[in-house]
């Protein structure tokens, strides 16, 4: 017989739908419901990434472009040196507990999504497709944009230090070139994306391993004047400190990244939390040191005066050699973006499987296995979010986000536990470990927002507005054959231009 692609239904739901796996270049299918006349067959993403991939896809997102341009809004609203070092500590215990607990909720679901996937067990589509519509509009494309942004501006100001004019128009296209040029790397090939991952992992360890040394040489030569009144003129305000920590937890953004592309880890039950054991630490010492370096040599009001914190370090104490730091820092953000395309992609493709996103995003590129629609939409949704500038707002709106729906997906963990306590999990936390991330993840929901009404009243309309968007959009539409239509049209025409058809095999 002759096999032939499938016909794509846009709203079929994700159990009508064959299973196939590619292993070593053969297809092994197994479909859940078949034609009687021809088989329908799809495609599932390959299991390739390893521990070292998993390692390199935690640490290459979470160390970019926060750590620098976070400390500067750290310090503004904790208000001391001694505050914000806390700040850097809490928050990356505060990953590793988030980090501990997605662990649980990975291996108990082995699905890629993430908290999309989490939210959508636990409490049903209209939440689950929330958590999508934030990420969408706000979340991802925003952490790209800061990320491009950082990326450009580091490349270009070396170059124009004493230049008046404004570089917003060529530090906007070299960003938009970053993003459209790392999209296609993801859509070429996934061992393309590790192997870049794994390279530029090493850099950015090695680069901020640089900024550490200068800083811990810089206090045992006995320059330690800004630390001998750490705590003098903190704000200890609820809503501040809260705020403090957005600032601080953008930068660990990303520890639960890898919980994205769950399906395509070889081990999920062992990879999943290996990596995050080996990275969380490092991340949470490297990031500790980077601000201890950055105080030794800058007072409070210098960090909070600079644009880019790690330039006026480099500047001041490296003498020479400080052109390496902005290579450095673009760097860092180079591999960082990338990881990012590379996991948010999975995100659209399950919420594509499951109805939410349209069909489209589900397919994979039957050559590469790489979800092409996906990241194409992303880089789109990024670039759109160029034209904004303010890092500081869109570091605020990134954070909420991003607490809101760690806290849905922590009660999620908590719910299932009670729903379902003889569900199979690999990995079982100690029950006191989620109900605290619990309890501070509502703390860092509500505080901020009176702290800053304004931006995160915003972000929180967005959300809200994704309510009727869902009854419109998914509840009614996906019962009106013209709109299947119209939607089995269009993904048809990505297979076509995106995905490409299976080779024709006789049997």
């Amino acid at each position: 017989m002759v096999a032939k692609s499938a016909s794509i239904h846009p709203t079929a739901p994700a159990f009508l739908e064959p299973q196939v796996e590619i292993l070593a270049g053969e297809v092994l299918e197994h479909p859940q419901e078949e034609d009687e006349e021809e088989p329908s067959k799809s495609f599932k993403l390959k299991k390739q990434l390893g521990l070292m991939d998993g390692v390199a896809i935690i640490v290459g997102i979470m160390i970019g472009s926060g750590i620098f341009v976070s400390p500067k809004g750290v310090i503004q609203f904790s208000g001391s040196v001694g505050m914000s070092l806390v700040i850097w500590v809490v928050s990356g215990l505060l990953s590793m507990v988030g980090a501990l607990c997605y662990a649980e909720l990975g291996t108990m679901i082995p699905k890629s999504g993430g908290d999309y996937v989490y939210i959508m067990e636990a409490f049903g589509s209209l939440p689950a497709f929330l958590f999508i519509w934030m990420t969408l509009l706000i979340i991802l494309p925003t952490s790209n944009t800061v990320m491009a942004l950082t990326f450009a501006n580091y490349i270009i100001k070396p170059a124009f230090m004493d230049c008046d004019e404004s570089l917003d128009v060529p530090v906007r296209l070299i960003a938009a070139a970053l993003v459209c040029f790392l999209t296609w790397i993801n859509c070429t090939n996934v061992k393309w994306v590790t192997k870049v991952q794994d390279l530029f992992t090493m850099a950015k360890v090695m680069a901020l391993g640089i900024i550490v040394v200068a800083g811990i040489y810089w206090l045992a030569t006995g320059h330690t004047e800004y630390y001998k009144e750490p705590f003098v003129e903190t704000n200890w305000s609820l809503s501040s400190i809260s705020t403090a920590f957005y600032q601080g937890l953008f930068s660990f953004a990303g520890w639960n990244c890898l919980n994205f592309v769950t399906e395509e880890l070889k081990d999920p039950y062992k990879t999943l939390p290996r990596a995050i054991i080996v990275s969380m630490p490092l991340v949470t010492l490297v990031y500790f040191l980077t601000n201890m370096a950055y105080f030794a040599v800058l007072e409070p009001d210098e960090v909070l005066a600079s644009s880019a914190v790690a330039l006026s370090f480099a500047s001041r104490i490296l003498g020479v050699i400080a052109w390496m730091v902005p290579i450095f820092v673009a760097l860092s953000t180079f591999g960082s973006l990338n990881g990012l395309i590379f996991a948010a992609s999975r995100l659209f493709f399950a919420g594509a499987r499951e109805g939410h996103l349209p069909q489209a995003f589900a397919l994979i590129n039957v050559h590469r296995f790489t979800p092409v629609p996906a990241l194409v939409v992303q880089c789109v949704m990024t670039l759109c979010m160029l034209t904004t500038a303010d890092t500081l707002v869109l570091i605020n709106f990134v954070s909420f986000g991003e607490a809101l729906f760690v806290l849905m997906s922590v009660s999620a963990l908590l719910w299932l536990r009670y729903k379902e306590p003889h569900r199979k999990r690999p990995i079982k936390m100690w029950i006191g470990i989620p109900i605290l991330f619990f309890f501070i993840s509502i703390f860092l929901v509500v505080f901020p927002v009176i702290e800053r009404p304004i931006e995160l009243g915003i972000a929180i309309g967005v959300f809200l507005a994704g309510i009727p968007v869902y009854y419109l959009c998914v509840k009614r539409a996906s019962k009106s054959k013209e709109f299947n239509s119209f939607m089995g049209k269009i993904t048809s025409v990505c297979q076509l231009l995106c995905c490409g058809l299976p080779e024709d095999k006789d049997d």
